[in-house]
């Protein structure tokens, strides 16, 4: 997660919608969606290279794929993401319409993942508590609001040891609401066979929820 969305603000500024060409008009980058396919789980000191590509929009969600390879060019990991454009002053979303002409944003190419980045639905059993997190500075990002990629951090945190340390098959998250320094997100989790699901919530409402595979 700390590696594509580095190498996501890199390609955007390559493509002239980086997060400078936004701010201007007031407006960013927020990721929604992802999904990450492990074909195989790379370990500490392995040599990798990682590629990243823009697919253009669908709806109010424009998409961005992401592969990682072996030193071999064999794919590791594979991911598909769905951002939005938020307004910076009111976090409202801002339609594809109502964006400036210069920001061309339609560049449909290969994917890495077909299908785009799905909706989680929790299964209809209550959840367990499993703590809670209150944000700080080391987990907010340039425009106030925590990082995607911290949450990732807290669902882990959340599962048993013995099951976090295993190779992961699929990670998905939707992100819901954002969340900003000072507030207390209680944490949940719930075991589906193979899958564990963490959900984020601030005074009840549905922040985050990751679902992971093994």
């Amino acid at each position: 997660m700390d590696l594509a969305q580095e190498i996501a603000y890199w390609a955007a500024m390559e493509l002239g919608f980086g997060y400078e060409s936004l701010h201007v008009h007031h407006t960013a980058w927020v990721l929604s969606r992802m999904h990450i396919h492990f074909t195989r789980f790379p370990k500490w000191q392995d040599n990798a290279s990682l590629y990243t590509w823009h697919k253009g929009a669908n709806g109010l969600f424009y998409l961005r794929d992401f592969e990682l390879l072996d030193a071999d060019g064999s794919p590791a990991v594979q991911a598909t993401s769905s951002w939005v454009v938020i307004d910076e002053r009111t976090r409202h979303f801002v339609r594809p319409d109502e964006l400036p002409p210069s920001l061309v944003l339609d560049y449909p190419v290969d994917d890495a993942i077909a299908q785009q980045a799905p909706k989680v639905v929790m299964p209809k059993v209550e959840m367990t508590e499993a703590g809670e997190h209150t944000v700080a500075y080391s987990d907010i990002d340039i425009i106030g609001h925590t990082n995607n990629a911290r949450y990732v951090v807290w669902a882990m945190d959340c599962l048993p040891l013995e099951v976090a340390v295993q190779p992961m098959k699929n990670l998905y998250i939707n992100f819901n609401r954002e969340t900003t320094a000072g507030e207390t997100v209680q944490l949940f989790r719930l075991q589906d066979g193979s899958a564990w699901y963490v959900e984020g919530r601030v005074d009840g409402k549905s922040c985050f929820v990751v679902k992971m595979e093994y």
